[in-house]
């Protein structure tokens, strides 16, 4: 790439294992970048799910000044896309704010690529506005809030009714514990997905994210007496935890077990040093968007930025599409052992 005396020269190239190392240094040193922009994603993305990737970097005298990784996801329901990044509620171009050459190179290099596969759309997940003239969809939301230093004092920062229920499933003597074993987390989780109509992901799947991400992703899970009563999967990156895979059945309901596990990991994430809380997205008008909101957590508008190839119009692939409402329907009606085995190969096409 030609540049004018006072312009970089940027060059970009594909992330190789010899590059894993470097790449995440900048990821834990760029302010844009999120856990979802770490290496380990292609791993994890093309073993579990066997879907081709492009981790782009652009390079300014030999460092890197940005990263783009992407993954394409050919489906028969959903069709072609490609994504920074599928299973991820971030994603995007990553660069420092001085760098805009940099992320501008990655920009063009996956719209290029875009052409290339002749996908239907390229979709970015940035927390900020990048492309005001892509299309857009205003569905989903991440709540994110600071821990304070002390466990009682993020306590006693949670709003009262909310505190209530978090002292109920205390008071039923619940305890927590970090698990080294996926299946009774699995089974907790399966059971919340199949009861809101969703396909599950294979437990192989989170021991593949355990494996790659180390002591950077863990796996809490309540009891009560015997039982497991629900389990929350954790990512933990910088200073903040971010719960992301939980669900519980009917005793996590009876019992305040999702109140008191989210307290918990809490409690802990705050004894480990952690300072931020990011509970994630959540779709507009669900349940779990009014679950965070008594949390006393602020939603914050996530620009998901889709540039149209192939495709003449944004299709809406949402829970909320009238046509889903009878697939949703007798995906519940599933037993349960049938929907565990059928799921994880659905759930790869939907990223």
């Amino acid at each position: 790439m030609s540049a004018s005396r006072n312009e970089p020269v940027v060059t970009v190239g594909l992330m190789g294992s010899a590059d894993a190392a470097r790449w995440d240094r900048f990821v834990l040193a760029c302010p844009q970048a999120t856990f979802f922009h770490r290496a380990g994603w292609q791993r994890v993305i093309e073993q579990a799910f066997g879907h081709p990737t492009w981790f782009f970097y652009a390079e300014i005298d030999g460092e890197i000044a940005a990263v783009l990784p992407l993954a394409q996801i050919r489906s028969r329901l959903f069709g072609n896309t490609l994504c920074s990044l599928p299973f991820c509620v971030y994603g995007g171009i990553a660069a420092h704010a001085a760098d805009g050459a940099a992320a501008a190179a990655l920009d063009r290099a996956a719209q290029t690529l875009a052409v290339r596969l002749r996908v239907d759309h390229l979709e970015y997940r940035h927390r900020q506005r990048r492309h005001p003239d892509w299309s857009g969809q205003q569905r989903y939301v991440t709540f994110r809030k600071a821990l304070l230093a002390e466990p009682d004092a993020n306590l006693a920062a949670i709003p009262r009714k909310q505190r209530a229920m978090v002292r109920k499933g205390i008071a039923f003597g619940l305890r927590s514990a970090i698990d080294t074993d996926i299946a009774p987390f699995h089974a907790a989780y399966a059971d919340s997905v199949h009861r809101l109509g969703t396909p599950v992901f294979a437990p192989a799947y989170f021991r593949l994210l355990r494996e790659e991400f180390g002591a950077d992703c863990d796996v809490l899970t309540v009891r009560h007496g015997a039982g497991v009563v629900c389990g929350v999967l954790s990512f933990y990156f910088r200073d903040q935890v971010l719960p992301y895979y939980g669900g519980g059945g009917d005793a996590a309901r009876a019992l305040a077990g999702n109140d008191f596990m989210y307290w918990e990991l809490m409690r802990r994430a705050c004894e480990r040093g952690c300072r931020l809380f990011d509970f994630g997205r959540s779709k507009l008008g669900t349940g779990a968007y009014d679950f965070k909101k008594n949390w006393g957590f602020a939603a914050e508008p996530l620009h998901y930025e889709y540039q149209l190839h192939r495709a003449k119009a944004l299709a809406d692939h949402t829970p909320f599409n009238p046509r889903f409402q009878p697939l949703i329907a007798a995906w519940r009606r599933l037993p349960l052992s049938l929907a565990n085995r059928i799921g994880p190969h659905l759930v790869r096409q939907l990223g």
